[in-house]
């Protein structure tokens, strides 16, 4: 399995990649750094990866990763967004999900629009 270490502001998180081609194309192009743009309980940030829909879904679950493809960005998912309905976890669209934060993902609910993010390969644990 395939870790990340993710740092957003103050938050630093532990991530597994699935297997999806989506997950390998992001993984060749590691490490990333942006500025978090957040919407409800999710960030996200533009990455240098243009990739199509891959088993996209319409909702997701607490701490997933997703890649949007409309927005060619990196996404992680603590909450409802402006689009959730009751206790779903919605996107603005559907999202090629990539893996999962591993621990709490709300932790990243501390992460305020604009601060620094960065996505590197982790260390073997």
């Amino acid at each position: 399995m395939r870790r990340v270490r993710i740092r957003a502001g103050q938050v630093e998180a532990i991530a597994e990649l699935n297997d999806s081609r989506t997950a390998q194309a992001i993984w060749k192009v590691l490490p990333i750094s942006a500025s978090v743009k957040t919407w409800g309980d999710e960030i996200y940030f533009a990455i240098p990866v243009v990739l199509p829909q891959e088993d996209s879904q319409a909702t997701v679950t607490l701490g997933d990763l997703g890649y949007w493809p409309p927005g060619n960005a990196f996404c992680i998912f603590f909450g409802p967004t402006p689009t959730s309905q009751e206790d779903e976890i919605r996107p603005a669209s559907p999202v090629n999900i990539l893996g999962r934060v591993m621990g709490d993902a709300r932790a990243f609910r501390k992460v305020r629009d604009g601060a620094p993010v960065s996505v590197e390969r982790a260390d073997s644990a």
